[in-house]
């Protein structure tokens, strides 16, 4: 599979640091950042994300590229992912406003009908930022929030991270095992 993975300046670097670590072997990455997401890696993650990068087999492109081959729907991708996903950027996909490589390959995505993933880290939600996730999700965009569940009972930060990680590649159709899965639950054991 081709992804595109842009990043962006929202809290959640680790999550794009565990979706990059998960998919480089197997599939062919993109990768893009916004000039605040760089420096809120290295903060958040304790690595430097170029660094990072270069023991990935991933292509880089700056978010400010659009001459870049991502940047044209007629190069071929099978899906993007935006993880984390700021509010800005979010606006700016739902609001067609292509002023970045990011939000330009997140367009490219719709217009071209190819799977775009965004994980958008806030909290609260105002009612801006829910009718920008309803706008993209009437558009057949996946809106995977990072958030966690507590079924599996995780004991370390990898287990929460891997949960949110595992349900951005079940969005890109990649088998993982990353999370427990829901088995489900006798009933007769449940007390009300």
């Amino acid at each position: 599979m081709r992804v595109v993975i842009g990043i962006t300046g929202a809290s959640g670097a680790i999550y794009a640091k565990r979706l990059i670590e998960f998919l480089h072997k197997k599939h062919t990455l993109f990768v893009t950042i916004s000039k605040h997401a760089k420096s809120i890696f290295e903060y958040e993650t304790g690595v430097n994300f170029f660094d990072f990068i270069k023991t990935k087999d991933v292509e880089y492109f700056d978010n400010g590229d659009l001459y870049s081959p991502v940047a044209s729907g007629s190069f071929k991708i099978d899906a993007c992912c935006i993880v984390p996903c700021s509010m800005k950027t979010l606006s700016s996909i739902a609001n067609g406003f292509s002023d970045s490589l990011i939000s330009r390959c997140a367009d490219v995505a719709i217009k071209e009908k190819r799977k775009l993933v965004v994980v958008p880290r806030e909290t609260p939600f105002s009612s801006i930022h829910l009718e920008n996730m309803l706008k993209l999700s009437n558009l057949g965009v996946y809106i995977t929030v990072a958030s966690t569940a507590f079924y599996n009972k995780p004991q370390t930060l990898e287990d929460v991270v891997d949960f949110v990680v595992g349900r951005i590649l079940d969005n890109l159709g990649i088998d993982n095992s990353l999370y427990k899965r829901w088995e489900g639950k006798n009933s007769t054991n449940v007390e009300l």
